[in-house]
């Protein structure tokens, strides 16, 4: 395995956390419910707490001096490594819920895979991030589940939003050389291996919430290799507005 490899699939580790991270945040003061703002609040910071796990080490193994912090502040949109699905705007709060749930149930699955990972870092992180993303699915499916089989008005809601975004959900599961190398060393699972599990936990809740699993093939893709939509632009002017105006700034 290469050295660049290993860095590579710790950058889209980290930016994954990193992307969606930053966009449940923006519903901090803004959810239809204190308790919600509250518990998104959390998510976010748990996503970025991993994040400077993913990103820190992925400094470390590259060996050119860079901090998780200049990592994620001082890249530029076409660096980004994080799958489409994460950079997609907010909408209302179901399109964030079904957004967290599609996440959440690769990204547990994945860390469970990683607990048995040959290097001890990665297995260490993962652990610590299982306990948290065991928590965000078990609150975005609940969720998921009484807005689907709510009222008509939310069932409706939650509906649009799932066919909207179940065409971003294939690239997670999609492998390159990259993916190879480290799951070939026995750092992470190939990302094809996880799907079977992910389908039986999203079609079990989605059952649960009354909602239909959209039909159609087409799958949306590039983010992993730095093809992002215009969003992430807006996303990051703003993510990186401080360390860009005032560049080194520490506080």
């Amino acid at each position: 395995m290469t050295q660049a490899a290993l860095v590579e699939w710790l950058l889209r580790t980290g930016d994954n956390c990193l992307i969606l991270g930053h966009r449940v945040s923006e519903w901090c003061g803004h959810a239809p419910a204190l308790e919600e703002d509250i518990a998104l609040a959390n998510t976010a910071l748990d996503l970025i707490g991993q994040t400077q796990f993913w990103l820190g080490l992925a400094g470390e193994v590259e060996g050119q001096g860079r901090s998780a912090d200049q990592i994620a502040f001082l890249r530029d949109a076409g660096a980004f490594r994080n799958v489409l699905l994460v950079e997609r705007p907010n909408g209302d709060f179901g399109h964030t819920l079904m957004r967290q749930f599609l996440f959440d149930a690769w990204h547990l699955e994945l860390l469970r895979a990683l607990t048995g990972s040959a290097d001890p870092r990665v297995a260490e992180i993962a652990a610590k991030a299982q306990k948290e993303v065991a928590y965000h699915l078990e609150r975005s499916a609940d969720l998921v589940i009484r807005l689907g089989d709510g009222t008509d008005e939310s069932r409706r809601r939650m509906q649009k939003a799932l066919d909207t975004l179940w065409p971003y959900t294939g690239e997670l599961f999609l492998s390159d050389e990259a993916d190879r190398a480290v799951a070939e060393a026995g750092i992470a699972p190939l990302p094809d291996t996880l799907k079977p599990a992910w389908d039986t936990v999203v079609a079990e809740v989605l059952a649960e919430a009354t909602l239909t699993l959209p039909g159609g093939s087409y799958q949306h893709k590039g983010g992993k290799r730095g093809v992002h939509t215009e969003h992430l632009g807006f996303l990051l002017a703003e993510m990186q507005f401080l360390q860009r105006a005032y560049p080194g700034a520490v506080w």
